[in-house]
């Protein structure tokens, strides 16, 4: 079997040394076992078991090829300048766009599902805050589809004069095209050339309660009809978002999540609360359940997750949220891609 070598320098207790990636396995070229590498640039130190010449696993082997190309940290830095974007009809007259590294020849990318906000009723796949942020995961070698979905209540109301049994058929429908762009995009994985095992998705607001009960609602008997699409969710990450019932998170789901919201939100709950804050004597009363019993619930199920709460923030949050790259980056890198576990809790101020 021939094999291909490619010689990548790290660094490892200020001296440099080569390493050697084979198609299957990793040779490191060192006498010193228990060497703890500390990653230029970051502060996470990392102990590597190894002996010299030996076999490693497979979770060593993907650490080092994930995380050099030019000296810098895939997933993290931005490892190129230049993005180019497609546009996809994946459903009906349901479109999404596709970022990625123009000139790119990379495969096997994490994708990155980005469900925009809007009440059901507005928001589009491409608008400002969604176009920035696919570019720039785009940069650092993730693949990201910004997806429409059908806005049911355009032109209506979605509030306290919405019927609850109305809001909940909104959410089906949401899901349910969801589901047909996550699956459109993993059916067509080697042309995307993207790895459809690893699934990220990340929504604010209305895109983030859909994104959240497809994960947590995937058995409930309210989405029977939704088709089960291809691919693999690894991670998600919310703006702003809630799901209808928290209870409902299976364990062979339970995935790593991220959220971003404030403690003032009147629209979508930190905790357990009437959506729009509706009063309980209303017929269009409907309970969700926010991020607070969302992470209770992962914290039983032993999942990863970090929760960014602002004591003075609103629903605001949708939107500010896009702008957490740096947090965003890491947590997805560290958590989400390299299998970290951390269950916190921190407040956050606008930047």
């Amino acid at each position: 079997m021939s094999t291909r070598m490619v010689k990548v320098e790290i660094v490892i207790l200020d001296a440099v040394y080569n390493l050697c990636l084979y198609e299957g396995c990793i040779e490191i070229l060192l006498s010193q076992r228990d060497v703890p590498l500390k990653l230029t640039g970051h502060q996470t130190k990392y102990v590597i078991h190894m002996v010299s010449k030996g076999f490693k696993t497979f979770e060593t082997l993907m650490f080092f090829k994930a995380i050099f190309v030019n000296g810098q940290t895939k997933y993290v830095d931005n490892l190129f300048s230049d993005v180019r974007l497609r546009t996809f009809d994946y459903a009906d007259t349901l479109n999404l766009d596709f970022y990625d590294a123009s000139n790119d020849n990379l495969t096997d990318k994490p994708l990155l599902i980005l469900v925009h906000g809007g009440g059901f009723s507005a928001g589009q796949r491409n608008g400002g805050e969604e176009t920035n942020f696919g570019k720039s995961f785009a940069k650092k070698y993730y693949a990201v589809a910004s997806i429409d979905y059908r806005l049911s209540r355009k032109g209506k109301s979605f509030g306290c004069d919405c019927a609850s049994a109305t809001k909940i058929k909104t959410y089906v429908e949401a899901v349910d095209d969801f589901s047909k762009a996550m699956h459109y995009l993993a059916t067509y994985a080697s042309d995307f050339k993207i790895n459809p095992e690893k699934i990220i998705l990340v929504g604010s607001s209305a895109g983030a309660e859909t994104v959240l009960d497809a994960i947590i609602l995937k058995y409930h008997y309210l989405f029977k009809n939704v088709i089960s699409p291809k691919g693999n969710i690894i991670g998600a990450v919310s703006f702003s978002g809630a799901t209808l019932n928290e209870d409902y998170l299976p364990e062979d789901s339970a995935v790593p999540m991220l959220f971003f919201h404030g403690e003032k939100n009147d629209v979508v709950p930190l905790a357990t609360a009437a959506h729009r804050s509706c009063k309980e004597s209303d017929d269009r009363y409907l309970l969700l359940d926010g991020p607070l019993e969302i992470t209770q619930k992962l914290r039983e199920l032993q999942v990863s997750y970090e929760l960014y709460s602002d004591p003075l923030g609103t629903h605001k949050w949708a939107d500010l949220g896009y702008r957490q790259t740096n947090i965003i980056s890491q947590f997805l890198y560290s958590v989400v891609l390299g299998n970290e576990k951390i269950q916190k809790q921190e407040n956050i101020a606008p930047n």
